[in-house]
């Protein structure tokens, strides 16, 4: 048995285990980051993420052109996420009584949240959204997410994964349970909230994944901590069965790359510095790349799409009224998105080659200069 399960069940790693009150927030913190489960700070006895800046909360900025993220801050909750120990033992060892969240896109991960909340259950067709349930079945007895869990898993053949030994589990305060899984297919699982008109696999079973973040093993709120339970630490591979009913449901993302968005007056101000010579072409340049560039800062999350579509859409535009030369302009721009995110080439070239289209059909010109 690896050494990293021999520990008390209550706490989540070896560190936390004998360190002190005030030091088992960083220890637990340091092991998810080594792990590679980026981590951001939560509020003190909360579920939440930890406030904002006043400069943030003043005068909000989004993710991707924040100053505080590459300045080290942890402004705008699971986008601050950080696998850097220095960063992560600056914020806990100033602030012990944080909690831990874990960005779950970033990490790999996806985590079934199962309630245990008392509620009357919502209308038969949103029990197990997708699978009929007949008027004369008896849903006597039906009360929280561990029993529909169950019921969809008997549905496959399958155990409930509230049952599953083989994974990292965690009991929640409120008596729920998370289960945490490991995505070994790179799909970007989207999240959902269990009585969902939408998107819902389950009523009182969410599903953490990309977008949204999950509270780590040891985080202490108001109402009590969070344990694993069990021997396991690791999460398992996402089950197959279980990634079938996500497909099933809606938990994949539509394929689909955006759509040209409006030129943001960020852009505006490279179409007036794109006026002629080489080094105004280079300062338009490093202007239409800076929001891409920004990206690279926050590991998951950051309107990434969105901001490289704009950029080439931009791109496209200033190339048609002959402001900035094609090959050298797409190419940076495509170095500068790999750079923020390595792996996605694939659709980082898509996105790029249909914002560059659409943008060479509306030329972008200075102001008088519209021919």
């Amino acid at each position: 048995m690896p050494a990293e399960l021999h520990f008390p069940l209550s706490d989540p790693c070896p560190e936390a285990a004998s360190s002190s009150v005030a030091g088992q927030a960083l220890a637990a913190a340091s092991w998810c980051a080594r792990r590679g489960w980026p981590v951001h700070p939560l509020a003190p006895g909360t579920k939440i993420p930890a406030a904002n800046c006043s400069e943030c909360r003043s005068h909000p900025y989004s993710p991707a052109d924040c100053p505080c993220l590459p300045a080290g801050r942890w402004c705008h909750g699971f986008h601050a996420a950080t696998l850097d120990q220095t960063r992560i033992q600056q914020w806990w060892s100033q602030h012990p009584d944080f909690g831990i969240g874990v960005a779950c896109g970033p990490a790999g991960l996806l985590v079934v949240d199962i309630d245990a909340h008392t509620a009357q259950p919502p209308a038969r067709d949103r029990i197990l959204p997708g699978i009929p349930i007949a008027d004369h079945i008896d849903l006597t007895g039906l009360a929280n997410g561990f029993h529909t869990f169950a019921v969809l898993a008997a549905l496959r053949g399958q155990p409930s994964p509230a049952d599953d030994e083989t994974t990292l589990r965690v009991r929640t305060p409120s008596g729920g349970m998370h289960v945490w899984y490991r995505v070994t297919d790179n799909r970007r699982w989207q999240s959902s909230v269990g009585s969902s008109p939408s998107r819902a696999l389950a009523w009182q079973v969410d599903i953490r994944a990309h977008g949204s973040y999950i509270i780590a093993p040891g985080t202490t709120t108001r109402r009590g901590t969070y344990r694993a339970i069990g021997e396991a630490r690791n999460p398992a591979p996402l089950p197959t069965w279980l990634a079938q009913e996500l497909e099933r449901t809606g938990h994949m993302p539509a394929p689909h790359i955006p759509a040209p968005r409006p030129v943001p007056p960020r852009a505006q101000q490279a179409v007036c510095a794109a006026g002629g010579g080489r080094d105004r072409m280079q300062h338009a340049l490093a202007t239409i790349l800076a929001p891409v560039e920004a990206c690279g800062q926050v590991a998951e999350g950051a309107g990434f799409s969105d901001t490289l579509n704009r950029a080439a859409y931009t791109l496209g535009g200033l190339i048609a009224a002959g402001r900035l030369p094609r090959a050298e302009s797409a190419q940076a721009l495509h170095a500068t998105a790999i750079k923020a995110r390595p792996g996605q080439d694939r659709r980082i070239e898509q996105i790029i080659r249909s914002g560059l289209i659409a943008g060479l059909e509306k030329p972008l010109y200075t102001s008088g200069r519209r021919r």
